[in-house]
């Protein structure tokens, strides 16, 4: 992966094209670009027979220039950077703050690449791509672009786990701006590959990342909240602010899962509805959260054990009380259970 800074100040992680694939969509390029060399070259000489030397080999030159230069930088220019190679292997072009390149960007890099790939044979690309760290060719470090790959395949797309529904919300107060970027990246890595660690060697991983996040937090991290699902809450905690900032209070409510009105958004007809206060946290049942468990070992957000449905495991096998949403009455007891004790009906029995 490498990172990409734009014009207002979002990274953006991408991923470099490599020299084998770079390598074999400039190949597809040139033999379309030489196939079509060749034929509007039997065209054109078939068409003008009657011409001198001079205007020959002047068209020669002209068509040479037209076909394998111009053509590339016309078709980079308004496809934004895919040409048919690239198109092919999933590849295209970009400026270096991540935006479409233009005719500028794409004519250098096309008269660059006639000196590196078409006079060198492609020798001077191929050193350079091997040796620059994001795989880019001299035409590309002149021109401020960079070839990523818009295709990944899905095998390789981790997503990070979302935290327990009790911590959403949690840390909102946390400051974030002091947390450096690659901080961030270890603990999304962590969270995207901590099941197929050990559960203890994650156990301690997430330990020292919580360490270090709580360090540049400035706030320590709560004791009765497992490292991993403390690292997942405030991964989820600026993936939400990410989102309010790009789309206003409707973007953090769809992330968090709330209906826009409870965050400030709009309300019926048009108006505006105050930001609801938000719920407190509730803490999970004695045990449930224990030790490691998805968020470092073998059970549901750090429980020991398998996840039950609808509801939380405690250590024991048994199921625990799953923590109760604000506002919810809890069901009344059947009445005929023997739990149920004797009937409510208002009169004393005689004695």
């Amino acid at each position: 992966m490498s990172e990409l800074v734009t014009g207002e100040a979002v990274a953006l992680e991408v991923r470099p094209a490599k020299l084998p694939s770079r390598a074999l969509a400039v190949l597809i390029d040139l033999i379309v670009a030489f196939v079509v060399y060749i034929v509007v070259t039997i065209v054109v000489v078939a068409s003008t027979a009657s011409l001198d030397d001079a205007a020959a080999a002047a068209l020669s030159v002209a068509l040479f220039l037209l076909v394998l230069v111009g053509i590339p930088i016309a078709v980079e220019t308004l496809s934004h950077g895919r040409s048919l190679g690239k198109l092919a292997c999933g590849l295209r072009v970009v400026r270096d703050d991540g935006g479409p390149i233009r005719f500028r960007h794409a004519l250098v890099r096309g008269a660059v690449g006639v000196v590196e790939i078409l006079a060198t044979f492609g020798v001077v690309a191929c050193v350079a791509s091997l040796v620059s760290a994001r795989g880019r060719r001299v035409g590309d470090v002149f021109a401020g672009t960079l070839v990523v790959r818009e295709r990944v395949p899905a095998g390789q797309a981790a997503f990070a786990p979302p935290p327990p529904p009790w911590l959403v919300g949690r840390f909102a107060q946390l400051d974030l701006s002091a947390v450096p970027e690659g901080l961030w990246l270890a603990v999304r890595q962590y969270l995207t590959r901590m099941r197929q660690l050990d559960p203890q060697v994650g156990w301690g991983m997430a330990e020292r990342l919580a360490a270090d996040l709580a360090a540049h937090t400035g706030a320590p991290a709560p004791r009765d909240v497992p490292p991993a699902a403390f690292l997942a809450a405030v991964v989820h905690e600026r993936q939400a602010r990410e989102a309010q900032r790009a789309f206003g209070a409707a973007g953090r409510a769809g992330h968090a899962g709330y209906p826009g009105p409870a965050y400030g958004g709009p309300g019926p007809l048009g108006a505006t509805v105050a930001p609801a206060s938000a719920p407190a946290p509730v803490p999970p049942a004695p045990g449930a959260y224990g030790g490691p468990g998805a968020y470092g070992g073998t059970g549901t957000y750090g429980g020991q054990v398998a996840p039950a449905v609808g509801g939380f495991t405690a250590p024991g096998g048994g199921p625990a009380a799953a923590p109760a949403a604000e506002g919810t009455v809890p069901p009344a007891a059947d009445p005929r259970s023997p739990e149920a004790g004797p009937p409510a009906t208002g009169f004393a029995p005689p004695a």
